[in-house]
């Protein structure tokens, strides 16, 4: 009998010249699924046995690919199965936050071998730059230490801080990062590092990381409600990273919520500043998630105030998402304590009617995602890796374009 087993993949393309993109589908295609053999390949991509043997041969002489021991089964053909080489790329991620900053180094298939955090000064990037550089620095030297090829291997450095971007707050507006927003960043960090650097927002980048290891896995049409100090959707559409025009695309935390006849933003009715506000708590304490932790335990009146409210408007957005997007499933993640967003995902159930009340459905509507300080990080490392091997239509542009 012939293996049925279903192999996920994008299509290649046979046409003369399209090398990079075809070398983007296989890595892609093995970071999915794990092991494939050429055939496993040549079927998934639709590319011809002897393109994909070519292929493999070049990834292979990249320092990208590895063949594993030969399969027999049966009486058929013996088979030789191929796998990524974890070693073959690397990439530092980093997250900007409010009052802490937080960096991890990752190699292509998104094993974590360091990560490092420090509490940024409250004077935005004027000091906070030079903590960060320090950071990162520090970050290379132990991924160095670990693997002494990294260095003449890294893809790059991903940066996720909240948006929107291009916009100009005012400095003081205690919901945006007005002073970091009008920063040059992107300058300072590729003047200090080297490297080349790219930057999303925090919700984006947790979307990433839900779909290479969290919630959001093997899933193509997926939004990531991120719930931080500010409230943010990271959307995967057809596969790839929305980011809109500007990239701002997803956030959904500006977005005005009547409130009494005042029209406010979701962010400030349903993020944690608000929960912060609510209950008196400073954003900045070391043992802020202690605290929170221990008031959901006790069902503190204030608390579930909160989570009462919060999730009437938070219950409105995922309609509101289902409604535009159409995603196979909603994942909320972010910053919160894991005791405090189980309670306030239950709450927010049940869902409101909309287009994603489906008989065929085989993912839930809503789930919990990653409720772990280092995803956004984790999500921001994997932005390099996706520029540099994931298959965009970008790649086959810049393909004809060199011809």
């Amino acid at each position: 009998m012939h293996d049925v087993r279903t192999i996920r993949a994008k299509s290649g393309t046979n046409q003369e010249g399209a090398g990079a993109h075809n070398k983007r589908v296989i890595i892609d295609a093995l970071r999915l699924n794990g092991q494939l053999s050429r055939a496993d390949l040549a079927r998934a991509t639709r590319l011809t046995k002897q393109t994909i043997s070519n292929l493999i041969e070049a990834l292979e002489l990249d320092g990208l690919v590895m063949s594993e021991d030969v399969v027999r089964k049966g009486r058929g053909q013996p088979s030789t199965p191929y796998r990524l080489v974890p070693e073959g790329a690397f990439a530092i991620g980093l997250q900007i936050d409010r009052h802490m900053t937080r960096a991890i180094a990752v190699d292509l298939v998104g094993n974590v071998l360091v990560r490092s955090e420090a509490a940024l000064p409250p004077d935005g990037p004027a000091r906070g730059v030079r903590v960060i550089l320090d950071l990162i620095e520090q970050t290379r030297r132990e991924l160095k230490a670990l693997r002494p090829e990294a260095e003449s291997r890294l893809a790059g450095l991903g940066v996720a801080m909240p948006g929107p971007f291009g916009l100009e707050p005012a400095a003081d507006d205690p919901w945006m990062m007005g002073a970091w927003q009008a920063f040059p960043l992107l300058e300072t960090l590729a003047a200090g590092t080297g490297l080349d650097v790219a930057l999303q927002n925090d919700a984006a980048a947790c979307a990433t990381a839900e779909r290479m290891v969290g919630a959001a896995h093997g899933l193509d049409h997926a939004v990531c409600l991120y719930l931080g100090y500010g409230i943010g959707a990271g959307l995967i559409l057809g596969g790839e990273l929305y980011s809109g025009a500007h990239g701002n695309a997803g956030e959904i935390g500006m977005a005005l919520f009547s409130d009494g006849g005042r029209l406010t933003p979701l962010e400030h009715k349903a993020s944690l500043a608000s929960l912060y506000q609510a209950l008196g708590l400073d954003p900045a304490a070391g043992d802020l998630h202690d605290i929170i932790t221990r008031l959901v335990e006790v069902d503190d009146p204030a608390l579930l105030a909160w989570i009462d409210a919060a999730a009437r408007d938070l219950r409105w957005a995922v309609h509101l998402i289902e409604t535009v997007f159409d995603p196979q499933s909603i994942v909320i993640s972010g910053g919160a304590p894991p005791a405090l967003a189980n309670r306030l995902i239950a709450a927010i159930e049940p869902l409101l009617p909309s287009n994603a009340e489906r008989r065929d459905r085989t993912a839930p509507r809503l789930k919990a995602g990653m409720f772990d300080p280092w995803a956004v990080a984790l999500g921001a490392a994997a932005e390099p890796i996706g520029r540099a091997f994931e298959p965009r239509f970008a790649a086959i542009l810049k393909e004809a374009a060199g011809r």
